[in-house]
């Protein structure tokens, strides 16, 4: 006679464990995924706060942009501006000597103009060719000079391209800029502009003229004159020095700045 048994009821009945393992499973998935969604919602306005940080960055940069291109154009006007005042005082002047001054003064505020209007032709640039540079302010100056002086004055600019940082191309055309002014001022004939390798600085940037010498132990240091004060400032500037001597075939004077 065969017995039965009914099942323990301790034991699970069949199908209850895997059910159970199951919905475990299913549960911890749902939490992964919970914790998915978290972690890509924050990620998302990580993004949207890091888009409008940009945003804001770029419309800065725009306006600090706008901001210098009207500071600049502002320049420029004064500048012109200050040109026509002193060449309207200049005729208005009755001494000789007063109107001379003056006409020296807007030539040199003229030129400054010209300089800057390049340079804001090279803004954001990292590096200059600085031949191409140099050759477009004696074209400015010759353009400045008036026609029966440049029938007698010629500006050259010889030398190689060189790609110059801005950092030292930007203070360089200002000291050209005053030493072209200085040899049309005191020198006569052609104008040479020259820039080459140099062994002991690196270059050499020379400009020299046809006149008269200057006198036998001229210090540019201790020249009272605003045109070589600035141009020894500037040569400070770039860390360089400047050298005086006689020009070509020992004509003239040559002043050569070397830097690195």
């Amino acid at each position: 006679m065969t017995i039965e048994q009914s099942p323990s009821s301790a034991d699970p009945p069949p199908g209850i464990a895997f059910g159970s393992a199951a919905a475990s499973t299913v549960a911890s998935y749902e939490r992964e995924l919970t914790a998915h969604r978290r972690t890509e919602i924050r990620l998302r306005e990580a993004l949207a706060r890091d888009d409008a940080l940009l945003r804001q960055k770029d419309e800065l940069i725009q306006n600090g942009q706008l901001l210098s291109r009207e500071s600049e154009h502002r320049l420029l006007n004064g500048l012109q501006m200050i040109v026509a005042v002193l060449s309207l005082q200049s005729r208005a002047s009755a001494n000789t000597e007063a109107a001379s001054q003056l006409i020296a003064a807007a030539n040199r505020v003229a030129m400054i103009e010209r300089v800057h209007r390049h340079l804001h032709c090279l803004d954001g640039a990292q590096t200059v060719a600085f031949k191409k540079f140099i050759e477009e302010l004696g074209r400015d100056f010759s353009m400045m000079v008036p026609s029966e002086e440049a029938a007698e004055q010629s500006i050259v600019v010889e030398g190689i391209e060189f790609n110059l940082p801005s950092v030292t191309a930007i203070p360089l055309g200002f000291i050209v800029s005053e030493l072209i002014t200085n040899a049309a001022k005191y020198g006569e004939g052609r104008i040479a502009v020259n820039l080459e390798q140099n062994p002991e600085k690196g270059y050499a940037l020379s400009v020299s003229n046809d006149g008269p010498s200057l006198p036998e132990g001229f210090d540019p240091a201790a020249s009272k004159g605003l045109g070589m004060r600035i141009i020894g400032t500037l040569v400070k500037q770039i860390g360089g020095e400047l050298r005086i001597g006689q020009g070509d075939n020992n004509q003239g004077t040559r002043f050569t700045v070397l830097f690195s």
